[in-house]
């Protein structure tokens, strides 16, 4: 983990968020961007390997992603650890914590990250003055609950193959509907480890898994990150129809 904190900085007005001119999210309506730069408190900047959220601690803000990779993860008492999903460009962090006082997940940057910050009690406020706004906070909510289905359902019925395959494709359409690839399919800075923590497999299984699907020219990987070389032959092999062709709200 980074040594250096994430360090707080106010550059970006919220109309010229850089997440605005993407297709993959919907426009906003009325005056719904301007109560969202008077709710926005700032930008986050965060070093790859900082720690955004720990967990069993409270945070007084919530975060948008504006720009690099992050993931949400547990950990048992003797190190070992789950990554539950990641975080790309719009999506909300720490809205657990609003609900629920202290994170039950810590959520660490991938690559360097900028975040949106928010007051965290200032939601409700929100919610009374902006309802349209209340409902993209719930969607994004119940968004990440059927992300969290699949992938539950990838690692309890999956074969090793078939999970490997399915979040290498998962990340790989999520990654490029929000332009996180800069005309490349790599998926950076992703490892083996990161793999095998998400997939509940020893490194040495999924070491193995990988080599499959790179031996069959479907990937490749290095150890700055994954290349994709056939995302429909990994649809295929996971039995994953992809995620849906739809323009989602952000905050």
């Amino acid at each position: 983990m980074s040594t250096r904190a994430p360090k707080k900085t106010r550059n970006i007005p919220c109309e010229e968020c850089p997440l605005c001119a993407s297709e993959a999210f919907r426009d906003f309506e009325g005056g719904e961007l301007s109560y969202i730069s008077g709710f926005k408190r700032g930008e986050l900047v965060a070093e790859a390997g900082s720690a955004i959220f720990v967990e069993g601690s409270n945070s007084p803000h919530l975060y948008t992603v504006i720009s690099g990779w992050g993931f949400r993860y547990m950990t048992l008492e003797d190190g070992r650890r789950q990554i539950l999903n990641y975080a790309l460009p719009g999506d909300f962090l720490g809205l657990q914590g609003s609900l629920l006082d202290e994170m039950s997940h810590s959520v660490e940057a991938l690559s360097d990250m900028v975040l949106c910050v928010f007051e965290r009690d200032r939601l409700f406020e929100l919610f009374k003055a902006q309802p349209a706004l209340g409902f993209d906070i719930t969607w994004l909510g119940a968004r990440e609950e059927q992300m969290l289905d699949e992938h539950l359902l990838s690692i309890g019925r999956r074969s090793a193959l078939e999970r490997a395959a399915y979040l290498l494709a998962f990340l790989h359409q999520r990654a490029n509907l929000v332009g996180l690839f800069n005309q490349t399919n790599v998926i950076t800075p992703l490892t083996q480890q990161h793999v095998a923590d998400t997939l509940g497999l020893s490194l040495v299984h999924t070491n193995k898994t990988l080599k499959k699907l790179q031996n069959r020219g479907i990937i490749s990987w290095k150890d700055t990150g994954f290349a994709i070389l056939d995302i429909d032959t990994l649809k295929h092999i996971a039995s994953w129809d992809g995620l849906p062709d739809l323009k989602r709200p952000f905050i």
